[in-house]
């Protein structure tokens, strides 16, 4: 077909890490807080934009976090967790959340549930999750959570779009 060349094929990625990013920018997420019980009993929780559906039947869910995490391993060996959907007014609790803090649950309300995790008040939406499976891939481990509890308050979601925080709003009906 004239005008349409194959490109050459490489196994090197043709783009660098700043690209990617950039690129990656452009899809708006949710921002969530996951939290769990460590082994020690302590409360662990960070920002996470990564959190997803997978699955209606099971309810599966899926979040990711870097092998660098200072929590990781107390998300490894807990076997329950609970995923906060962060609303609009919620700003403040993300920042801290993706912050080194000494104690990023200090002031901050919120209720234990079935996982044994803290339910974060004023959030959009609750999941409450037991492990399904882990994934080691690439520089981040991969966690597929089945549902177990779910719950809805009203409020706007936040979201993250080209590194801010913001919200969206619905189109005009037809």
């Amino acid at each position: 077909m004239p005008g349409h060349r194959r490109p050459p094929e490489s196994d090197a990625p043709a783009f660098d890490e700043r690209q990617l990013r950039d690129a990656l920018a452009q899809f708006a997420t949710g921002v969530t807080i996951v939290c769990a019980r460590a082994a020690d009993a302590r409360y662990v929780g960070f920002t996470a934009n990564s959190f997803n559906s997978v699955s209606l039947a099971p309810p599966l869910v899926i979040w990711s976090l870097s092998y660098r995490s200072a929590s990781l391993a107390a998300f490894e060996t807990a076997q329950r967790y609970a995923v906060n959907v962060l609303s609009i007014a919620q700003v403040d609790l993300a920042r801290r959340f993706s912050r080194p803090h000494a104690d990023r649950f200090a002031n901050v309300p919120y209720r234990l549930g079935w996982a044994d995790a803290p339910l974060i008040d004023g959030c959009v939406a609750w999941f409450e999750c037991k492990h399904h499976a882990v994934h080691r891939t690439g520089d981040h481990m991969l966690f597929i959570g089945e549902v177990m509890r779910v719950e809805r308050s009203h409020g706007r979601g936040l979201v993250f779009h080209h590194g801010r925080y913001g919200t969206t709003g619905g189109l005009p009906d037809d």
